[in-house]
């Protein structure tokens, strides 16, 4: 696991605060739609359904808000009432998406913090857990036999794995 502290460049940190939200949202959005949405389990969703989540990197002072709306994830204005806001370095979150840091460890050391709806925030935490991280990779977001498809420079020859 990781030790120390690690933060982003503050110069490239306070660049990124500046930049709007909003739009940061709706990439972040369609990463997940891409990526997780048909991964998580009936229940879940129907617990997200229209509630406002946030995840914010505090070190970059960046924050995505979004919904889960009509079957789908969706980017939000930044503002108003959340129900959840996850915030954490975007070390941190890096660590806990690749798996080299656990999420436990790193909010009882006070690196990982969840705010609002406790109850929302542990279904959020346990479903990631049990996820499955190989879902994550870029072939597994492409429909089936797209890469196959794809033509290959020359010289290049695709592994029969």
């Amino acid at each position: 696991m990781s030790t120390g502290e690690h933060a982003f460049p503050a110069a490239a940190g306070k660049l990124l605060s500046r930049l709007p939200a909003y739009p940061g949202s709706l990439l972040f959005v369609t990463g997940l739609n891409l990526a997780l949405a048909k991964h998580l389990p009936e229940d879940t969703l129907r617990a997200l359904e229209g509630r406002k989540l946030r995840i914010l990197a505090r070190d970059v002072a960046v924050g995505f808000d979004f919904t889960w709306r009509n079957g789908k994830f969706s980017a939000m204005q930044p503002g108003g009432d959340v129900a959840l806001t996850i915030s954490a370095s975007t070390r941190d979150f890096w660590l806990m998406a690749h798996r080299k840091e656990d999420p436990d460890t790193l909010f009882f050391s006070r690196r990982l913090s969840m705010e609002g709806d406790t109850e929302l925030g542990l279904m959020v935490k346990n479903t990631l857990d049990a996820i499955d991280m190989s879902v994550f990779t870029p072939a597994s977001m492409l429909p089936q036999g797209l890469l196959q498809r794809l033509p290959m420079p020359p010289g290049f020859r695709r592994s029969r794995n």
